[in-house]
């Protein structure tokens, strides 16, 4: 049953994203910046709708009182794809993702995302890399926009811990930046490279802003690391096969 619905919510998506894909090209010659992110995540709702109902894919959030209304860097757990399409959904501001410039590529979706305040990179020239974040994450975040960043870069499965980088925390030094560090439980109901959805509930889990003046970034992204995996063992523990523990305070 889980791989019948599966399919529909992946035909749900290819059905929605080609004419919403069109819808924006077209609308992206007339109308730029903020206006046009907040028309293009309409369909992004559409698909965080389709999990919901066709899927059974429900969220629950904590912590959104530490959410300030300045600029922040979002530091997010990344699992699931599910996370990626629901967090431009769920935040109050634009958010700018730092992405491969590979997902471009992708017909229509990759299309459509080309064409917003995002920063995309080529993973091959670090220090061209890097330049590019630094300059168009100042400017962004100028002009209202949230960063986020997956500090393990890429999806982790479930009970399992990446590699943090230093790329979220080096922005946040740089441009006097606060991290948020958030826990999301999404492999739960929707696992790294699986196809099938599985019914449940996700827990998002908010963490205070960790404020960077006068941190090394090693040190900084450490001190979410820390927080962040103390978190998705309370909220996942059997998931990590080990009691819980206390997440410290930021």
């Amino acid at each position: 049953m889980n791989a019948l619905r599966s399919a529909l919510f992946v035909l749900w998506m290819a059905v929605t994203v080609v004419p919403w894909a069109i819808f924006v090209l077209v609308y992206s010659i007339f109308v730029r910046g903020h206006r046009l992110y907040w028309f293009t995540m309409m369909w992004l709702r559409m698909a965080i709708w389709g999990a919901r109902v066709i899927c059974g894919v429900r969220h629950r959030i904590q912590g959104w009182e530490n959410l300030p209304d300045t600029r922040i860097i979002l530091c997010p757990k990344h699992q699931s794809t599910w996370e990626t399409f629901a967090f431009p959904t769920l935040m109050p501001h634009p958010l700018c993702y730092v992405f491969k410039r590979e997902l471009l590529m992708i017909p229509f979706f990759g299309w459509a995302m080309g064409r917003l305040d995002m920063i995309h990179i080529d993973r091959s020239k670090r220090a061209e890399a890097w330049a590019k974040v630094a300059e168009q994450g100042r400017r962004f975040m100028a002009d209202g926009h949230w960063v986020i960043m997956f500090p393990e870069g890429t999806r982790t499965p479930r009970g399992s811990q990446g590699t943090y980088k230093n790329g979220a925390a080096r922005l946040a030094v740089t441009t006097d930046t606060p991290l948020v560090p958030i826990a999301v439980t999404s492999a739960r109901c929707w696992p790294r490279k699986s196809f099938v959805l599985r019914p449940g509930v996700i827990d998002i889990s908010i963490g205070k802003p960790i404020p960077a003046t006068g941190r090394e970034p090693d040190e900084l992204m450490r001190e979410v690391e820390r927080w962040v995996e103390a978190e998705m063992r309370r909220l996942d523990p059997e998931a990590y096969g080990a009691p819980a523990p206390v997440a410290q305070p930021t």
